[in-house]
């Protein structure tokens, strides 16, 4: 069974924190993204809010297995950057998040291993700050269930649904009406006779993908 991971709670807002090394300034920006070209999007985007910046590092791990991952170092030397933020993210249990560094140089060259601590730490302090503010969440492995049921019970099931816990994904037109709710690992059994008691037992039960969903208990 895939294992939980740690995220930002909502996409598209960004946390940000700055840190300064022997005049070096290092201002890392994270948000969450769902797609490789979000996470590229971002870099992009960070990189034309400061034009005139040194470099523009980045680390980006996508999926509830962690099976994208990648780190830019961005003309910095090699391993220095981008393999340091993106050991940071994965040591940490974050998933679906993009971290960019923006550099401004202060003139002082800090060596391979002072570049490593610094890319490396501005993350984790991002990361420590987006904690603070509550901008984290886990999600936990869930599965995508199917529950079909005749046109004449649908309405009353559909908005049974929306109104339990459960998170509805969509709803499908057919022969049936078809309901789809994302149901964490272990409240399946529960699930299933939820359905039946709201139902009388009419509506049929299907089990699909495993999906992520936020965890109610943290």
């Amino acid at each position: 069974m895939a294992g939980s991971y740690l995220t930002f709670d909502t996409h598209g807002t960004d946390v940000e924190h700055e840190l300064e090394v022997r005049r070096s300034r290092f201002l890392c920006a994270i948000r969450r993204v769902g797609t490789e070209e979000e996470a590229r999007a971002f870099v992009e985007g960070r990189r034309r809010l400061a034009p005139d910046a040194t470099h523009h590092c980045s680390a980006y791990v996508l999926g509830g297995d962690r099976r994208v991952q990648r780190g830019d170092d961005d003309g910095e030397p090699g391993g220095t950057a981008g393999t340091p933020m993106l050991e940071t993210l994965t040591r940490r249990g974050f998933s679906d998040v993009a971290a960019v560094v923006t550099r401004h140089f202060g003139g002082v060259l800090l060596g391979a291993g002072g570049l490593v601590r610094a890319y490396g730490r501005s993350v984790g302090e991002t990361l420590d700050l987006a904690a603070e503010t509550g901008a984290v969440v886990r999600m936990v492995p869930a599965r995508l269930m199917a529950v079909a049921i005749g046109h004449a019970h649908a309405g009353r099931l559909e908005n049974d649904m929306r109104a339990s816990p459960y998170e509805v994904r969509e709803v499908g037109y057919g022969a049936d009406v078809t309901v789809r709710a994302a149901v964490g690992e272990e409240e399946l059994g529960r699930f299933r006779e939820w359905v039946a008691t709201v139902t009388a037992g009419r509506a049929r039960v299907e089990p699909g993908d495993t999906v992520f969903v936020p965890d109610r208990a943290t």
